[in-house]
């Protein structure tokens, strides 16, 4: 990719999925193959796989398919043996956060970093770019400066850098939480992460008071870029991902279809910028994520700390205020829209916070427009008697549009490219010349019996009408011309058959006109990592990564977590969200409040659900917090998959 160039890169969880990803503007698709993905449920056989590379590159999108997560000793030959097969499919990259796979007999395909290997500094950034990657997604958490740094220290002629713009957040650095192997035995690094984020919690200060109760603390609000999109651009951004391996069908079109909008809008304004794939998508719908499931929308750390950055009251879908409740009877409800044009729909997904600020959903069955205007008689699908205080006077949103789902459910978008038409003659008969809008052309020749037409006049009109009908193709006329010294009569069936030769050359050519992406070559001598020691922090869970570490002078390496080798308590979550910011007992914030200053200090606090106890530790300097625990008896006694064993220093080798 060049570095003028801007990716918008969409998820698929299936085929299908990611077939509708490219019809709905993605220059690039991330994709699960059939094992080593990060998502424990979202696999695809790699014949899908090449079924949808051949899709993808007719408009030189890009496929690439996760292979992130850390690799016992034994597994790794079944990710060498995968990723020969990927290659051979036809896929552009491999997006991989076990460094063991930089050691071993790779194909020459394209490596890019993971979300998973938590890139926050220029450093790290630069070590990855220097050790063979080309394509490094950072850190959710970095500012727009952050950001900035990192592109200076990278050479982005050869680094591509990946911003995630869209999406749920993981509330912890990733690749940095433990928790769910440490509680389950279930690792978040290999793809079966049991969630414990999104859990409620109790916290308890020092003292033992309770500060919350039963609230979501450690559960962000979901990630939306949509207003930060051009200082992404100028911050260094060129890769805009989109989060959602797991998400369905509609969520991926309209998402897709939301920022393809917002990025044709900025290409129009910047004509020094470029799409990194061809062809315009057109949709039958106005896109909007306020549709899909979200959790409210946050833009997170790009323009700072923010304190409404956490979904705190409920991990679902609130949905949009769209009225109140006006009636309640044993059957039904009424309720008042706030706009009368609204209209409901049986099967629409309505919710209320019920007087503990609960959600309660509440499914419509049948769905009444009463006379009055604006007003709906609802029969819910459950009884009646189960909503908890719904009453009168309570606010009502929506979190499923019916109407909206039939919507997407239908075909709801088209791509095509823009193909300059010319007929000519030759001495044979006649040629027919395509090109397309990035310079691609083609030639499709027929002999033909020279026959003037019944009607001169309308001749011309009929072949350059007749010629345009590029029909299911990929392509759309932008301009069809004639080089004829006079127009002649050809037979329909023969013009057809030459317009779709000269389309099959045009997909030929195109084909041919894109280069396999090109494998980053390893500085020599290999560069050294930033710091000397690892901790179980890096995630070296196999022979080959310790080795890649050790080759870049790190000295001492230790296993990662799921080994478990580390006993005690440790850092099983590290955070940039703060629950004492979040709660508004952060000591910076009581800094110069007369009477507060100085007593407000960061003491540790406890997160209680049922019997899980955490420890949340706070590194202000950074800005950092810490959820501390250790890992479960239950968790030890299962028979670990495969125990690693390295050496914490370098052992001596004895003369002999």
């Amino acid at each position: 990719m060049q570095p003028h160039h801007l990716e918008l890169l969409a998820p698929a969880r299936t085929f299908d999925i990611g077939i509708e990803a490219i019809n709905h503007g993605a220059d690039a698709v991330y994709i699960g193959g059939p094992s080593f993905g990060a998502r424990s449920t979202a696999d695809n056989s790699v014949q899908d796989i090449a079924r949808l590379v051949q899709y993808a590159h007719r408009f030189h999108s890009r496929i690439f398919v996760t292979l992130n997560t850390i690799l016992r000793d034994d597994e790794l030959e079944g990710a060498r043996k995968l990723a020969w097969q990927l290659y051979d499919a036809g896929v552009d990259a491999l997006i991989v956060q076990d460094m063991g796979l930089l050691e071993i007999d790779m194909p020459p395909i394209q490596l890019h970093a993971s979300t998973q290997t938590d890139i926050r500094t220029p450093e790290k950034a630069k070590f990855l770019q220097d050790a063979g990657l080309s394509q490094i997604v950072l850190a959710r958490e970095l500012t727009l400066p952050q950001i900035g740094a990192i592109r200076d220290a990278v050479d982005t002629e050869r680094t591509v850098i990946e911003f995630f713009v869209h999406g749920a957040l993981c509330v912890a650095y990733s690749g940095q939480c433990f928790i769910s192997h440490a509680h389950t035995g279930r690792s978040a690094n290999r793809g079966d992460c049991s969630q414990a984020c999104r859990l409620p919690y109790e916290v308890k200060d020092a003292q033992g008071r309770i500060v919350a109760h039963d609230k979501h603390v450690l559960s962000m609000k979901d990630n939306n870029q949509s207003e930060n999109l051009r200082d992404l651009v100028d911050a260094g951004i060129r890769s805009f991902k989109i989060e959602g391996r797991y998400k369905d069908m509609a969520y991926v079109k309209n998402i897709t279809a939301h920022y393809r909008k917002l990025f044709d809008e900025v290409l129009a304004e910047r004509p020094e910028l470029a799409p990194s794939s061809h062809g315009r998508s057109t949709f039958s719908f106005e896109p909007d994520p306020n549709q899909n499931f979200n959790r409210e929308f946050t833009d997170y750390f790009v323009q700072g700390r923010k304190e409404d950055i956490g979904a705190f009251d409920t991990p679902k879908n609130p949905g949009q205020p769209i009225g109140w409740v006006s009636k309640v009877t044993a059957e039904h409800i009424e309720i008042t829209t706030d706009d009368p044009a609204t209209e409901l729909h049986n099967g629409d997904g309505l919710c209320y916070y019920d007087l503990q600020k609960e959600l309660v959903g509440l499914q419509i069955n049948r769905a009444e427009a009463a006379k009055a205007k604006g007003v709906w008689r609802l029969f819910p699908k459950d009884p009646m008697d189960g909503f908890k205080d719904l009453r009168q006077g309570v606010q009502v949103n929506r979190n499923r549009d019916m109407s909206w789902v039939r919507t997407l459910d239908k075909k709801s978008a088209e791509r095509r490219m823009g193909v300059w038409m010319q007929l000519a003659e030759n001495n044979e008969g006649l040629q027919l010349t395509l090109t397309d809008e990035v310079g691609h052309s083609a030639t499709a020749q027929m002999a033909i019996a020279w026959q003037a037409p019944k009607d001169s006049a309308l001749a011309e009109d009929k072949l350059k009408s007749a010629l345009g009908k590029l029909g299911d193709t990929l392509f759309e006329p932008l301009d069809v011309q004639l080089a004829l010294h006079r127009p002649w009569f050809v037979p329909p069936s023969q013009l057809n058959a030459l317009r779709r030769d000269a389309v099959q050359a045009l997909e030929t050519a195109r084909a041919e006109g894109l280069p396999r992406l090109p494998r980053a070559v390893p500085l020599e001598p290999p560069v050294p990592y930033p710091e000397d020691t690892l901790t179980y922090l890096a995630n070296v869970f196999n022979q080959k990564a310790r080795d890649f570490y050790a080759k870049h002078g790190v000295k001492v390496i230790a296993a990662a977590y799921e080994a478990q080798e580390e006993l005690g308590e440790v850092s099983l979550m590290i955070t940039k969200h703060c629950v004492r910011f979040s709660l508004s007992l952060c000591p910076k914030q009581a800094k110069g409040v007369t009477g507060v200053q100085g007593t407000v200090k960061a003491e540790p606090m406890q997160l209680i659900n049922g019997k899980e106890k955490l420890t949340l530790r706070f590194d202000c300097k950074p800005c950092e917090m810490h959820v501390v625990g250790k890992i479960k008896k239950s968790v030890l006694n299962a028979v670990p998959e495969s125990p690693v064993q390295f050496y914490k220093t370098r052992p001596v080798v004895g003369l002999h």
